[in-house]
This record gives structure tokens, sequence and C-alpha cells, in this order.
């Protein structure tokens, strides 16, 4: 399945990172998006690598491993990659393909250009930052 235009903005409008952008800024990102598709255990982040790109899955399944342990599960909608891309630091964790999976891809060359022309997008994803690291926060907490 290769998404349309008109796609495309529908999965990205999904994305809750995305919420609440105009079309015109979905645009703006559907234009920037490539769309990848990866068979079941293919590796599609490495944890200690240098991030070049986020990634949206449009379709299938990941799971997250730090240091070998599933540490999550993530699905339609759901994204990853964006904190080596911000802070140019490696990857935190090793993404994996659990079932056939259909990605859109924003190379790090253009997020930072998304970052400065969408009004709001630097906050939504802070927001979504400290989404995360709360729910890493209560695990931790759940596990002492």
């Amino acid at each position: 399945m290769f998404l349309g235009r008109s796609q495309k903005l529908g999965v990205l409008g999904k994305v809750p990172l995305f919420s609440g952008l105009s079309q015109r800024h979905l645009g703006v990102i559907a234009r920037h998006a490539d769309e990848v598709k990866l068979d079941r255990g293919k590796v599609l982040a490495t944890q200690g690598q240098h991030g070049l790109e986020f990634l949206v899955i449009v379709d299938g399944s990941v799971r997250v491993e730090r240091d070998g342990k599933v540490i999550a599960r993530l699905g339609a909608g759901d994204f990853f990659g964006v904190m080596s891309l911000i802070d140019g630091k490696p990857r935190t964790a090793t993404v994996i393909a659990e079932k056939p999976v259909s990605l859109l891809v924003i190379h790090r060359r253009v997020f930072g250009h998304l970052l400065d022309a969408i009004p709001g997008l630097q906050n939504k994803i802070l927001v979504s930052l400290c989404e995360r690291l709360r729910q890493a926060d209560a695990r931790l907490a759940s596990v002492n």
C-alpha cells in the first residue's frame, strides 16, 4: 500500500504529536515524509547509534528494546526517533518490526526545518517527551 497525499494527511492527523495542526501544516509534513515498508524482524533503529530520522508507524507493530529487554511495544500512530534528532546523541533503544510495518520517515535535515516552520510543533514534541518521561518514572516507581 503506497499512500497518496490525502492518505498521508489522514495518517499524520491521527498521530497525537500532530493533532491540532492545520491541514496546511500537515501537508508540509506529508510532502517531506517518505513511505517505507519493512518486513518482520527488520531492525529500524539501533541502541547506541546516531539517529538520522523520525519515524511514524502507519501500519504494523514494533517492539522497543533496551539492553536486550523489551520495554515497549508501538503500533499505528505511534512514533519514535525524536530524541536523537533533537539532542544529537545516540539512540537509547533498539526498535524491531514484530510484524511487517509501514512507516512515514522524516529525515534529520527536514526535521529541523519542520520544527522552525510549523508553529506549536516544538511545544508538542516537548509535551510528548514529558509524557514519556513520566511513564518511565511511573514504571521505575512500580518496580521499587
